[in-house]
């Protein structure tokens, strides 16, 4: 990606911040990974419909990127134009007993509001680092709660049109929706919440806040949860069980605390994780049968 193609992207999209060579390490919290050829920072809708005609005129597949806390970059870097919608796409507002959430928000923001609000249901996301677009994606949750259980209707921009798709063509399930297959981006989701007392909706995220303190290694950089929970089982358990509590390659090695997380606790390479993975998810298969899919999304 030369001169001629950022200037060309540039005209297209002005006033929108471009970094080129961006650091992907910089974006994820798996803080690893190579730099992208370019990193775009849109503030409003329009300017992401701006991106994405771009790019389709250019015939570039854009990578969009949220908070960055359930991806895992490659340490050649990526090729290609990564959208950051992190800090862009701000949209917090009430309307009744929903709430209006761009996809820069992050999950702990939008709990935060919603709780001030008087509105509970979205405790479960304080703890929950990415952003709301990344976590409406993959049917984000924790603690019994997932974002399908008040998420009403989601506004995408799809095939360079401004699309709302409500209720169960949302196609939400574990870990998932429809907007993984669709080639849609999410702009924005409204939260249909229920009214309770602010105190009380304040003391169940301290709680949750608490019990994640408590058994998740939240010291040190991870993509959280590695592995999809499997049927009928907890991957930590069968990780735990398998003796790999601790192991490592490189620079990556399974939590002590939490078998479940993946950690980088000191320089740790794209190539280091993925063998890790590979290596837990051969013994874990050896030993109980059970083949564990990563959860985190690799690049």
């Amino acid at each position: 990606m030369g001169a001629e193609w950022i200037t060309a992207l540039q005209a297209a999209c002005p006033g929108v911040e471009v970094r080129l060579e961006e650091p992907m390490a910089e974006h994820v919290s798996f803080r690893l990974g190579g730099p992208a050829a370019a990193m775009a920072f849109p503030n409003r809708e329009e300017q992401v419909r701006q991106l994405l005609a771009f790019c389709d005129a250019q015939n570039i597949t854009p990578l969009i990127l949220g908070a960055g806390t359930n991806v895992l970059p490659p340490d050649s870097g990526l090729e290609t134009l990564v959208l950051c919608l992190k800090g862009g796409l701000m949209t917090l507002e009430r309307q009744g007993d929903c709430i209006v959430v761009g996809a820069g928000v992050t999950m702990a923001q939008a709990a935060a509001f919603a709780a001030d609000q008087g509105l509970a249901g979205l405790e479960f996301a304080h703890g929950i680092p990415g952003t709301m677009g990344g976590g409406v994606y993959m049917n984000a949750g924790a603690y019994g709660g997932e974002l399908c259980q008040v998420c009403v209707e989601t506004t995408v921009l799809r095939d360079g049109e401004i699309v709302t798709v409500a209720g169960e063509d949302q196609g939400f399930a574990y870990r998932r929706s429809a907007f993984q297959n669709d080639g849609s981006v999410i702009l924005r989701t409204v939260c249909r919440l229920t009214p309770d007392d602010p105190a009380a909706i304040r003391e169940r995220m301290r709680d949750l806040a608490q019990r994640r303190r408590n058994s998740q290694p939240l010291e040190l950089p991870s993509a959280g949860s590695t592995f999809k929970r499997p049927v009928g089982g907890y991957a930590a358990a069968l990780i735990e069980q398998a003796g790999l509590k601790g192991f490592r390659v490189g620079g990556a090695s399974v939590s002590t605390k939490h078998a479940g997380f993946v950690v980088n606790d000191g320089g740790a390479t794209c190539a280091d994780v993925l063998a890790l993975i590979a290596a837990v998810q051969k013994k874990v298969l050896e030993q109980s049968g059970i083949q564990l899919e990563p959860e985190v999304r690799i690049l």
